[in-house]
């Protein structure tokens, strides 16, 4: 048997790509597999052209002769934070991605996963061309995934314009041309799996936020984060990688310290009286304050972390053929709500740590952001979305912060 199987890059009509199994024609030696051979065994590399009605037939690597899943490298930046560390673990424990191995990567040397045997940890200036092509020349080769992570946040980015652009643009095309010029061992682009941020929105919005709404950003961090994902895009046209861009709802609740993003009280309000800590609402005066009805599209971590895992299954061709953009499914929220989901949860006296400190600049720059998104695109793209809104999600961080988890 052949150590691997292999398809050569060519460009057939994307009707002639048979959903029910990977089928090749007008190739030789041409190529039929059914879902039984491909099942945990087979990764489709198929992705769309710069021409929607063709689609690129990539080379592709099958099991080794001695029945070896091939290995599967995902790199992280910003690995060091929360999120990254989350999705190393759950990355590990992916039945569709077998012998994984991660190279995680950050300012500051990221924690290594719970299994830490396929694992590298590196300390990484990501504004430097050797500092990202180092982590494509690593030990366990070229990525076939990139999720990159990293960034300054919301109101880091508007206190730190030039630091905002060093990190949020620069570092980012950086990224793109590294992932660009290597290439992995399977043949086809590196997956480019990118954060973006609601942040991208501004001015004035329709009432429900839908794939067609148009991106006019306020801020320095939407701004960055716009300029990013017109480079994934174009990249990704181009052939050069295969970009998924996620405009992610806000999190909540967020464990550890509080975070530089504007948002960061959204989750503070939450996590500190649980915890039995005094926390600072920035929005409002009181709880009767009408600034409480300020709405937030949000999500639960755990749904978050499944739809980071989902995002580097999807077919290139369930994307709309335009734009790799989507935003993750989520649902509304005014902070009064979510004072309320606490109350009920957690009883007055955690409410009673909730004090109020209205901050103008916080509220509008929430403020511009959309709150209500149709989640009929990103579920047609096989993401989740939590349900039963903010009650159980500060149920489950209860019960995180009572078994001492976070």
């Amino acid at each position: 048997m052949p150590q691997a199987l292999w398809w050569k890059r060519d460009i057939v009509p994307a009707r002639a790509y048979d959903s029910s199994c990977v089928r090749l024609l007008g190739c030789v030696p041409s190529v039929l597999l059914t879902p039984a051979h491909l099942y945990n065994r087979l990764v489709p590399c198929i992705c769309t052209s710069t021409y929607p009605l063709y689609t690129h037939r990539l080379k592709m690597t099958a099991i080794n002769g001695n029945g070896v899943p091939k290995k599967n490298v995902v790199l992280i930046t910003g690995a060091g934070g929360w999120l990254g560390g989350i999705l190393a673990n759950a990355l590990q424990s992916d039945p569709r991605t077998p012998n994984m191995h991660l190279i995680l990567a950050d300012i500051v040397k990221p924690k290594l996963p719970n299994s830490p045997k396929n694992a590298l940890s590196i300390t990484a200036d990501l504004t430097t061309k050797e500092g990202v092509d180092a982590l494509f020349r690593t030990e366990f080769g070229v990525p076939d995934t990139v999720y990159c992570f990293h960034g300054i946040m919301s109101r880091g980015s508007e206190d730190n314009f030039e630091l905002g652009l060093k990190v949020n643009i620069d570092s980012i095309r950086l990224m793109l041309d590294s992932a660009r010029h290597h290439k992995p061992s399977c043949g086809q682009p590196i997956k480019f799996i990118f954060t973006s941020s609601l942040a991208v929105y501004g001015g004035p919005l329709p009432a429900v936020v839908d794939i067609n709404t148009i991106a006019t950003p306020e801020g320095a961090y939407g701004m960055g984060k716009l300029s990013s994902e017109l480079l994934v895009n174009e990249y990704t046209r181009r052939g050069f990688v295969d970009g998924r861009i996620l405009r992610l709802p806000t999190i909540v609740v967020r464990p550890g310290p509080p975070s530089a993003a504007t948002s960061a009280f959204i989750s503070g309000i939450i996590r500190e009286p649980l915890h039995g800590v005094k926390a600072i609402c920035p929005v409002g005066d009181s709880l009767e304050s009408k600034e409480l009805e300020l709405a937030a599209w949000v999500a639960s971590p755990e749904t978050t972390i499944k739809n980071f895992v989902i995002a580097k299954h999807i077919p290139a061709e369930k994307f709309l053929p335009h734009t790799r953009v989507a935003y993750l499914p989520g649902f509304t929220v005014t902070v009064r709500e979510e004072l309320e989901a606490l109350a009920q949860v957690a009883g007055k006296q955690a409410l009673d740590l909730v004090t109020f400190q209205d901050d103008p600049i916080n509220r509008r720059i929430v403020g511009s952001w959309p709150a209500r998104f149709d989640n009929a695109y990103p579920l047609s793209l096989g993401f989740v979305v939590d349900e039963g809104g903010m009650v159980p999600v500060v149920q489950r961080f209860k019960e995180a912060v009572d078994a001492g988890l976070v």
